[in-house]
């Protein structure tokens, strides 16, 4: 196993691969001799190269993303912080493995690998309002099979999550994370009263667990969810294999700024693949220092705007690898 406690985690944190500096060299010579003028293509110039460093080589491929799914249920959806029951979560799962959700169709669209993991949906977390949302025995499940998700035969990777409750969740991270109020917003669309629910849970999460806020990987254990922290272990464990990684929504933002709060420059090989119209996902993005390639308005999950991004990492990349250079197409470079 990659790690059996949070120390091991920890562990793992403090030895995270870097990116291939010979290899983002020789991309940016090679991006120097292609048939454009000099930054003729913008920002995918540098995603091309940042996926150079990644993957180790002059001419990076992004031929088979995959993208993988994680749900989980929340205790703190008997607060009254979502306009769904959490059954929905579980019939969301089924419509995934029948193809009926708008992730199968982007998935499709992007010659993904789709795969989806329901994470104990009988068994919600605790309320954090109450204790904490899970023991240590139980976040490090969750980590360990997002960990063991990753498919090392892909070139990039996407997280996405389904859970009801889990903008609640997420907000309470980010406020735990990073302080401040306003980081609730409406979710899946709840009223104010809804709202005025949501922002009295995340008050009383974060009263209730202050003693160990200064911990990223407790702030996971005690306001987080189960496929929050497989999030989180999938990001991880696509470090250690050194694949890019294209960053969803609010949520899975939420569960990478774990990591970066443990361990600063462990999202270095991740991209924004979206801002959201969750309100603070823009924020929370800036906390990252990532700004996002897509801006569209949708509020969906499951791991759908990035999705959306896979198109514009594979353009970048389809560019960078398969354009002619100066000398080979014979065209003066003046």
């Amino acid at each position: 196993m990659p790690f059996q406690t949070l120390a091991d985690v920890r562990a793992l944190l403090a030895k995270l691969p870097a990116p291939d500096q010979g290899a983002i060299a020789a991309a940016q010579a090679r991006n120097g001799q292609l048939t454009k003028p000099p930054g003729a293509l913008g920002r995918l110039e540098d995603v091309a190269i940042w996926m150079a460093g990644w993957q180790g080589t002059d001419r990076p491929s992004a031929s088979k993303p995959q993208i993988a799914i994680f749900a989980g249920n929340h205790g703190v959806t008997a607060q009254g912080v979502s306009a769904f029951p959490a059954e929905v979560t579980v019939q969301m799962v089924a419509n995934f493995a029948h193809g009926g959700a708008a992730i199968n169709q982007l998935a499709k669209a992007y010659g993904a690998k789709l795969d989806v993991h329901a994470l104990e949906l009988d068994r919600p977390t605790a309320d954090f309002t109450t204790g904490p949302a899970m023991t240590e025995d139980e976040v490090i499940s969750a980590l360990r099979k997002g960990f063991e998700a990753v498919d090392l035969g892909a070139d990039m990777f996407v997280a996405g999550e389904m859970g009801i409750g889990n903008t609640t969740v997420a907000a309470a991270m980010a406020a735990a994370l990073y302080g401040g109020g306003g980081w609730a917003g409406r979710g899946t669309g709840v009223d104010d009263a809804g709202l005025a629910r949501k922002e009295a849970a995340i008050a009383a999460g974060l009263a209730r667990h202050k003693a160990v806020l200064d911990d990223p990987l407790q702030v996971l254990r005690c306001l987080g969810g189960r496929e929050i922290a497989a999030m989180a272990g999938a990001i991880l464990g696509a470090r250690m294999a050194r694949m890019p990684v294209i960053l969803d929504g609010f949520i899975a933002c939420a569960a990478a700024a774990v990591l970066e709060r443990a361990m600063p420059g462990a999202l270095d090989h991740c991209i924004a693949g979206h801002v959201s119209a969750e309100g603070a996902h823009g924020r929370l993005l800036e906390k990252l220092g990532k700004e996002p390639l897509l801006s569209l308005g949708l509020r969906l999950g499951e791991g759908s705007g990035a999705a959306l991004a896979i198109g514009v990492v594979q353009g970048a990349v389809a560019c960078h690898s398969g354009m002619s250079t100066f000398a080979e197409a014979g065209v003066s470079a003046g």
